[in-house]
């Protein structure tokens, strides 16, 4: 029996898992309520849209998960789906696809900060004068979370001459990257970095995990970039520390909510970069996260589990 394969992702991408050896059975999930393919399916492939996250606070459908064996999350982070998803007997995500082009998305925001060329730029002689740049070589890059993320984010740091201190869930004793300085605690980090980039998981212990007491622990002109979830800097916080002056600058990809309302003082504040949660650039990444996939089905065809299980008590 061909294995069924219910998708919200597009139809390209359908067609791909399609084109599969063993000729999975690929068809749409339901829209408005791809949960309902849980009556016919095998296999669910899902995406954070709308339909998801407004059930978060809701009970699961009825006979939710059904046939499914298998929820494959096409995003790395599972906190826009409803608890309830993790009921499906296997649930996997997508880590991993999109961490070079986030990695990349970081250092760009840290030359923009160090190197600002639009601000030193001059349009006549009258405005010939030396502009004093920032540096990123000699620097220090704090990394809190070194997941997949991090790691790429790391990996370019020391590449370019930075020192990079981090952070992990369990660094006591961890294994990790060559010219990476492990530390012991977020507070540490974040007392020694120029550049602070947080790349955790959301989950109920992180959630203003940068709260008022640890945003008071910064170094002095220090940078927050946050292209993890908006739930983890306590934004009230974060507005008042760079208002004193204890926080420089914050470059935001993710904001609690999304978008945040109307008039909110992060759209305006003057040191702060506010972008629209598109430092994943998914879309050009999508053939990645089509070969994951398909090495999964594979996988999971012949029998064997697929790769980045979610553990259901982590929430990650």
């Amino acid at each position: 029996m061909s294995l069924v394969v219910a998708s919200q992702l597009e139809p390209d991408f359908n067609a791909g898992l399609a084109a599969l050896p063993f000729a999975p059975t690929v068809v749409p999930a339901p829209a408005g309520e791809p949960w309902q393919a849980a009556a016919q399916a095998d296999v669910l492939v899902v995406r954070p849209s709308p339909e998801w996250r407004a059930l978060r606070d809701k009970a699961p459908p009825p006979a939710w998960p059904g046939k499914l064996r298998w929820v494959c999350s096409a995003s790395a982070g599972i906190d826009f789906y409803p608890p309830w998803l993790l009921d499906a007997p296997l649930v996997t995500c997508g880590r991993g696809t999109a961490s070079d082009e986030i990695a990349d998305y970081v250092i760009a925001a840290i030359y923009l900060r160090a190197k600002d060329l639009a601000g030193a730029a001059i349009r006549s002689a009258a405005d010939w004068r030396f502009v004093p740049l920032g540096r990123f070589a000699g620097s220090t890059v704090g990394v809190v979370g070194l997941g997949a993320i991090g790691q790429a984010v790391a990996q370019r740091a020391v590449a370019l001459g930075a020192r990079v201190a981090a952070v992990r869930r369990g660094s006591a004793g961890a294994v990790t990257l060559d010219g990476v300085e492990l530390l012991d605690s977020v507070a540490a980090v974040v007392g020694q970095a120029d550049h602070i980039v947080v790349s955790v998981p959301a989950t109920p212990e992180t959630r203003h995990l940068f709260d008022r007491a640890l945003l008071e622990k910064v170094k002095p002109g220090a940078h927050l970039i946050n292209v993890a979830r908006g739930s983890i800097v306590d934004q009230d916080a974060l507005i008042a520390a760079l208002d004193a002056g204890r926080l420089a600058f914050a470059t935001l990809d993710v904001t609690d909510p999304e978008p945040l309302p109307d008039g909110h003082p992060l759209y305006l504040h003057p040191q702060v970069r506010l972008t629209p949660h598109i430092s994943s650039n998914y879309q050009a990444v999508r053939h990645r996260l089509l070969e994951k996939l398909s090495r999964d089905l594979t996988r999971f065809a012949q029998g064997e589990q697929p790769s980045d299980v979610v553990d259901p008590v982590r929430g990650y």
